[in-house]
Parts: structure tokens; C-alpha cells; sequence
């Protein structure tokens, strides 16, 4: 089973590291410069959040507020897991799974180095997931 590290996904990637006082605009000028889907928010050297695309739709345009003067601080997803660069894709997929999340951000030491999403999944990871939930949920049913 093809089973990459999150490191060999992310290594060449963009990635978009905001702070907490960002603008929501700036975040989704950021987004879009750098064509992802995400920023990852560092406090104090540390991971804060994340704010996604659709953070930008649920949290700030659906509730009107202006993008301008709003703050990640105020419309980022908190207590955000993430995992180490060595670890495979598919405990990325699985916290995607159980969590229902789109977005996991690639961490070395705690610290943030990329991010993967479920679009990463396309391939045969994906299949071979999709295959070991049935069959962890089929045992489930028997055990029942």
C-alpha cells in the first residue's frame, strides 16, 4: 500500500502563516497569492489556530461581519491537532475522518511546516482508507 510521510506531500508546497491579528482580508489576499486553502495561525511561536476557506464562509460572511476590521483571533478554529512531518498520510486521513475536518497542519518539533487537506487523499490512499473503514466498521457490526 502506497503510503507517502506528510513531509514528501508538503515539502513544496506554500504555505500561508498568519498571527492572530490578521485581518480576515489580509488572510483570504494571503489565500489567494498563494493558491491554498488555509492559514495556519502562530502565537508566540506556537500553533493558534487555523482559518480556513470555509471559516471565511460560515463565520464571517454568513454572520455579516466586515472583513476588514475582523481579526483571526475572532473567527479561527482553535485547539487545532496536528501531526509530525514523519508521521504517514493516513493518520492525517483518519483525524480527518473522526474529527470532520478538511485541514491538518504538518507540524516538526510543534512547529508548523505545511498542511495537508482531504484533496491530498485522491489516490490510492484514499481507497485503501475507504476499504479499512469498511472493514473496521464491519467488525464493529459483528461485535455488536
Amino acid at each position: 500500500m502506497p503510503n507517502r510521510n506528510l513531509q514528501s506531500i508538503v515539502s513544496q508546497r506554500p504555505l500561508v502563516i498568519g498571527s492572530p491579528q490578521m485581518t480576515v482580508f489580509e488572510a483570504a489576499q494571503a489565500m489567494k497569492a498563494q493558491g491554498v486553502g488555509s492559514v495556519l495561525v502562530e502565537a508566540g511561536g506556537a500553533l493558534a489556530g487555523i482559518f480556513t476557506e470555509r471559516d471565511l464562509l460560515n463565520r464571517v460572511v454568513a454572520a455579516g461581519l466586515d472583513v476588514t476590521t475582523t481579526l483571526l483571533d475572532k473567527v479561527m478554529t482553535r485547539d487545532v491537532v496536528g501531526l509530525e512531518a514523519h508521521k504517514p498520510l493516513s493518520h492525517a486521513l483518519h483525524l480527518m475522518h473522526q474529527h470532520g475536518f478538511r485541514h491538518v497542519p504538518v507540524l516538526e518539533q510543534g512547529k508548523p511546516v505545511g498542511m495537508v487537506s482531504a484533496r491530498d487523499a485522491l489516490g490510492f490512499e484514499w481507497q485503501d482508507f475507504e476499504r479499512e473503514i469498511k472493514i473496521a466498521n464491519d467488525i464493529a457490526e459483528i461485535l455488536a
